[in-house]
């Protein structure tokens, strides 16, 4: 086996002997930490491929060292946790911090073996690739969103998610999702149309998913509208997202009344990362230990100076520009450091402040907040389309936005495409 180390982390000698006798024998390698100091003493030398971690311990408990590596960067490996008093709140919130799974003890032996096959095929890679809620932040905004959140956790209500594409709603839709229940996230809404009931029995008992709700057509609303209707009968907590203004888009008449009433009664709006960009150091560094410890990239770090380029830039492709720059920065350094040259080239600052002016002077301050943001985004996509030769693909990676976001994003500017 490749990945085979298992670090088993439990304040009983008895536990911990049975546990490492039983998981050598199918050839594991096992390693024991009887507290949660040794734990993060192991941790920090190495990372292990599993860790089996109990929740009640005498000096720091299993959720506040599970939370701790969450917001520290170091939650890149499944984690299942472990209690004989253990209630189903509690394995609520530690899967919703980011652990894999949850056994209770006992730990039938059947049950043990299969849960650590499934940690270790299927947590790896996904547990390195994301972010969790946990460590999106810990700024003002962001403690707030999490507060909001986890006081509609166990509402039975249709939650609607806004905010700008990549500013983490996903992460917001996870943290909704009850362990050891479905989670359907259909790529396509098509099916809303034709089959929406289909969804229903898929998510049973579980979380369904919806992105960019706000661009169905008029059949997939209706489809929509009788999914609602059915919901309860298949107790599923249904979760929308999108980045389009739906009150406008119903004023507009584009958009089912009924349908934004039923979607607009809980909603929850995330924060674009140039709104909490106190954050963007964290993150950046967070980014980068994930992608150094998945070995895609080499041992470095950022200088400070990087770090306060990146914090001051506004980032309009959000956490998903942030994830593409890092790795971009990473792939391409040569010494150690990450310098600010580096991250100004990369994120191709204008070199004076009357370069950063020229974009801006056209707009008047006595516009509207909104106004003036469509006027700057149109002036925006304009010169970058003009300055990549009409190259849309170049345009969106510039943009931080995938295609689909950055054509639907021209429309709705009213920008005319030209043949160049």
């Amino acid at each position: 086996m490749t990945n085979n180390t298992i670090l088993v982390v439990d304040d009983e000698v008895g536990i911990r002997e049975l546990l490492s006798e039983i998981l050598r024998d199918e050839g594991y390698r096992v390693v024991l930490a009887e507290n949660a100091e040794q734990a993060r003493s192991w941790r920090s030398q190495t990372r292990p491929d599993l860790v089996l971690l109990d929740i009640w311990m005498p000096d720091t408990d299993g959720i506040t060292l599970l939370k701790d590596w969450a917001s520290g960067g170091l939650l890149t490996m499944p984690v299942v946790m472990m209690s004989g008093h253990g209630t189903i709140d509690t394995a609520v919130e530690a899967t919703r911090i980011g652990a894999f799974g949850y056994l209770e003890k006992p730990i039938p032996l059947q049950k043990l073996l299969s849960t650590v096959g499934r940690a270790l095929r299927g947590g790896q890679g996904k547990q390195l690739s994301s972010l969790s809620l946990a460590s999106l932040g810990r700024g003002a905004l962001i403690e707030d969103l999490k507060k909001r959140l986890e006081q509609v956790a166990n509402l039975k209500a249709p939650l609607l998610l806004t905010g700008e594409p990549g500013a983490g709603i996903e992460l917001c839709a996870r943290f909704m999702h009850r362990p050891n229940t479905p989670w359907i996230e259909p790529e396509a809404l098509a099916s809303l149309a034709d089959a929406p009931l289909n969804m229903l029995e898929q998510a049973r008992d579980g979380l369904l998913f919806l992105k960019d709700v706000g661009e169905i057509n008029r059949l997939g609303q209706k489809g929509l509208l009788l999914l609602l209707s059915k919901i309860e009968k298949y107790n599923v907590r249904l979760v929308c997202a999108t980045s389009l203004p739906l009150a406008e888009l119903t004023a507009q008449g584009t958009y089912h009344p009924k349908l934004y009433e039923a979607l607009s009664g809980l909603s929850i709006s995330v924060p674009a990362l140039r709104m909490h960009r106190e954050d963007v150091p964290e993150l950046a560094n967070l980014m980068l230990s994930r992608f150094i410890e998945s070995g895609e990239v080499p041992l470095l770090q950022f200088s400070t100076a990087a770090l306060n380029c990146l914090r001051n830039y506004d980032w309009p492709g959000n956490l998903t520009q942030l994830s593409g720059i890092v790795r971009s920065l990473a792939l391409t350094c040569a010494g150690s450091e990450i310098s600010a040259e580096a991250v100004q080239q990369a994120l191709e600052y204008p070199g004076s402040p009357s370069a950063t002016s020229s974009v801006i002077a056209d707009i008047p301050l006595n516009l509207p907040l909104r106004e003036a943001r469509d006027l700057f985004e149109k002036t925006f996509f304009e010169r970058l389309i003009d300055q990549e030769g009409g190259n849309m693909t170049r345009v969106a990676e510039k943009a931080g936005l995938e295609r689909t976001h950055l054509y639907r994003k021209i429309k709705l500017l009213g920008i005319r495409l030209r043949n160049h």
